[in-house]
């Protein structure tokens, strides 16, 4: 079972990621896309989107940091393992629940305003669930574990076995060890990352550089007078 679970289906996540992304990019590039619902609401979107993107861009940086750099890279930087504890925790903490608010307001709106309603598909749906399921592990674990003056440290069990997925050598004995919480969130992290490039989450590897590049939009009005001026050579109106 531990072979399965932390060798074989990481393995098999991965994978999905890496070629689902290469699959969709190549024959459903017009389906790239977040697909807004700006038009239909706006006030409730103004609020829970930027809570929602920065704070889960803060969980990244987090999860980035302590799940790819060593803790003796840390301890060689003269970083104590209780100010790491401290910063990690205090901004995780603060960044979980900036993201699950926004994440709350955002399905708030999708279940409440009816053109956004009607917007959303089951694909969006099935996002949601895998992704405000994720962050709700992965908050609890934290808070749980900091309440019960009893935290894990995930630098010697987790974060090894990530680190050696990409390795080629996996370990999941150090993944075994771990307590439950972080088993979950660690399922429900592959989970997501399997279905992520058949989402509208593709579109966090989208960056707006033809914008650069883009020639200007002209637009001709359709008023009779375009204006005070006389009229410039090509710029007539068409009948």
């Amino acid at each position: 079972m531990n072979v399965l679970l932390w060798i074989v289906v990481p393995y098999i996540a991965l994978t999905v990621f890496v070629v689902g992304h290469i699959w969709r990019y190549r024959y459903d590039k017009f389906g790239w896309t977040t697909r807004s619902s700006q038009l239909y609401e706006r006030r409730l979107l103004r609020l829970g989107s930027p809570m929602f993107h920065f704070g889960i861009l803060l969980v990244a940086a987090g999860h980035v940091g302590g799940l790819l750099i060593p803790e003796s890279w840390t301890d060689a930087a003269g970083v104590s393992e209780a100010a790491y504890h401290a910063v990690a925790v205090g901004l995780g903490t603060v960044a979980g629940f900036l993201t699950l608010a926004g994440a709350a307001i955002l399905v708030y709106r999708r279940r409440t305003v009816g053109p956004v309603f009607s917007a959303t598909t089951t694909n969006d749906k099935i996002m949601y669930v895998l992704l405000v399921g994720a962050i709700l592990l992965g908050l609890g674990t934290t808070v749980l574990g900091n309440l019960t003056g009893d935290p894990h440290d995930y630098r010697q069990t987790v974060s090894p076995w990530f680190r050696s997925i990409f390795y080629l050598h996996p370990q999941p004995d150090l993944m075994a060890a771990a307590p439950i919480g972080f088993r979950l969130h660690a399922l429900a992290a592959l989970v997501l990352f399997a279905f992520w490039p058949f989402s509208r989450l593709v579109h966090v590897f989208s960056a707006p550089l033809g914008y650069l590049t883009r020639p200007y939009i002209v637009y001709r009005s359709r008023d009779r007078q375009l204006g005070a001026r006389p009229v410039r050579r090509g710029w007539e109106r068409v009948q």
